[in-house]
């Protein structure tokens, strides 16, 4: 086998693996079954890379040249948007399916090569994408997420402030959410699409310096009013509030 041939040409159709819908593999019910059948669909080329990696000299160029080899084809499938609207979609699909499957696969292989490779694969996207700046995780961090139902933006609201995890905000805010919200007929919808765009938002947000203002500012605009709206019984108010909160924090973070 030709590790190298193998590698460079089964990278960019990692970025396929989730067709033209990476939104519909990202849920709770989804996710993992998705996830493991991709992981084997394209351990042929983790295993050539592996192998490749063990033998040649220049070890870095060698991922490099994997790496800006997925990206490349990214860029292809990015420009031949010729609408805002559609290059907009087209950018978070394909960063969706970067940060919640190729990434996670590669660290699953858990060769000497993962680790290196994924760090040569997020260096290689910036580049690209100067503003998708992506982060690698694992795949049991992603799929742990969806059975703890992180509150994402208000956990870092919360830490920020130095509050614990089980501190009464975010108990209140978990259980208007799993209560009364994932009650409602679009309940489920506003929750995926939360999980969808919040996690980017939150670590774009960690990227700035004036991150603790911007913080203090989310508690001070939505997070506080939703707590005190709970606390009079005005739900549906406060699912009106937070919807507003997600919404105005992906337009001005998701991809800045």
């Amino acid at each position: 086998m030709n590790f190298y041939l193998t590698g460079i040409e089964g990278m960019p159709k990692l970025l396929d693996c989730c067709g033209d819908d990476p939104m519909k593999y990202f849920s709770k019910k989804a996710y993992g079954d998705a996830f493991q059948r991709m992981y084997q669909e394209h351990l042929e080329t983790f295993d050539a890379i592996e192998q490749g990696y063990s033998t040649v000299i220049d070890k870095e160029q060698f991922l490099m040249n994997m790496a800006d080899a997925l990206t490349e084809y990214a860029g292809k499938k990015y420009d031949s948007c010729t609408k805002r609207t559609k290059r907009d979609h087209m950018m978070m699909d394909l960063n969706l399916t970067m940060a919640a499957f190729v990434l996670p696969m590669v660290l699953e292989y858990h060769g000497t090569s993962s680790e290196p490779l994924a760090a040569q694969m997020t260096a290689s996207w910036q580049r690209r994408f100067p503003k998708a700046a992506l982060k690698a995780s694992e795949y049991t961090y992603i799929e742990a997420g969806f059975h703890k139902k992180f509150c994402y933006i208000t956990t870092a609201v919360c830490e920020t402030f130095g509050k614990p995890d089980d501190c009464y905000e975010l108990m209140l805010l978990r259980d208007y959410r799993d209560g009364y919200l994932s009650a409602l007929p679009e309940g489920d919808a506003l929750i995926h699409t939360y999980y969808d765009v919040a996690p980017s938002i939150v670590k774009h947000i960690n990227q700035r310096p004036d991150r603790k203002e911007i913080y203090r500012s989310i508690w001070d605009q939505y997070l506080s009013p939703c707590i005190s709206m709970i606390e009079s019984d005005q739900l549906s108010e406060c699912k009106e509030r937070y919807t507003q909160m997600v919404w105005d924090l992906k337009e001005k973070y998701f991809l800045s």
